[in-house]
């Protein structure tokens, strides 16, 4: 199965999301939010100093995005202000990075656990209501990365990249996890950006094997690509929701990735439609 490259140029790519026919994403190193069309023209939505990674849309339409060195949330209204939505800097013991936000508007977000340089450490998930009240969510994650929620609104799963795996939880009326379960262990796959089908199956970025692939509750692997570069993310978008696209990149550090600008978003199409959040 080969991809196609649909925009070069990326320092390090991150957070794809399909929304008004078009994939919005961040990138770290250009410090900005941009958009790109079906047919590969990019458009700069806002810049971002302090380093931009997930993306989400609050109920009133206000696009929600992680700044991630001054670990806090900050939402943009339609007409391009913007203002701070929460601040995480209580919960997060590093970078904060992905994200996915509800239809009601409550937001998870992970973070690193530690600064970049520092000894690793487990970290704790942050949950953010629709109004930006903040509270902890589940902790002794192992680098939480990328997040979805299924259509129905009380599942949630996430990637752990040091943990090589995948968890579900149970998502409660208040917004709050319980029920801690292990969807996929993942072996030797490092799991990052993750996105949902509506089969159940969640397609995953995995940089430490230059793939992507997709796997099923209880872990069975049933597709798998192999790529050119290190995958960062992924989001099926399009609009039937059947096209993979592909974040990827040479490298994630920050001198390699600033200085080569080699990220790409590629795409593939695929049988099943995706679904759910993000």
């Amino acid at each position: 199965m080969n991809t196609e490259i649909l925009l070069t140029g990326l320092a390090f790519g991150e957070g794809p999301r399909w929304r008004d026919g078009y994939l919005w994403f961040s990138d770290f190193y250009r410090h900005g939010i941009f958009r790109v069309d079906e047919n590969g023209t990019e458009e700069l939505v806002l810049e971002v100093p302090t380093q931009p990674s997930g993306l989400g849309w609050l109920p009133n339409g206000n696009l929600v995005f992680v700044s991630m060195l001054d670990r806090c949330l900050k939402q943009m209204d339609p007409t391009g202000e913007v203002s701070a939505h929460a601040d995480l800097s209580h919960i997060a013991g590093g970078p904060c990075n992905d994200m996915v936000v509800g239809a009601d508007g409550t937001a998870y977000v992970g973070n690193f656990g530690f600064e970049q340089g520092e000894d690793f450490a487990q970290a704790t998930l942050a949950i953010v209501d629709a109004d930006g009240t903040t509270r902890s969510g589940p902790d002794g994650l192992d680098f939480p990365n990328g997040t979805v929620i299924n259509p129905e609104g009380n599942r949630l799963v996430i990637a752990e990249s040091y943990g090589r795996r995948l968890l579900s939880f149970d998502i409660e009326r208040d917004g709050s996890l319980t029920g801690r379960q292990l969807f996929a262990d993942l072996g030797e796959r490092v799991p990052d950006g993750i996105c949902l089908d509506v089969e159940g199956g969640i397609w995953v970025g995995d940089p430490a094997n230059h793939s992507v692939f997709r796997v099923v509750d209880g872990g069975e692997i049933t597709h798998h690509i192999d790529l050119e570069l290190n995958c960062y993310a992924c989001a099926l978008g399009g609009e039937d929701r059947r096209t993979l696209y592909l974040v990827t990149a040479p490298t994630s550090g920050r001198g390699g990735a600033a200085d080569r600008r080699e990220g790409r978003i590629e795409r593939i199409r695929v049988e099943t439609p995706g679904t759910g959040s993000p």
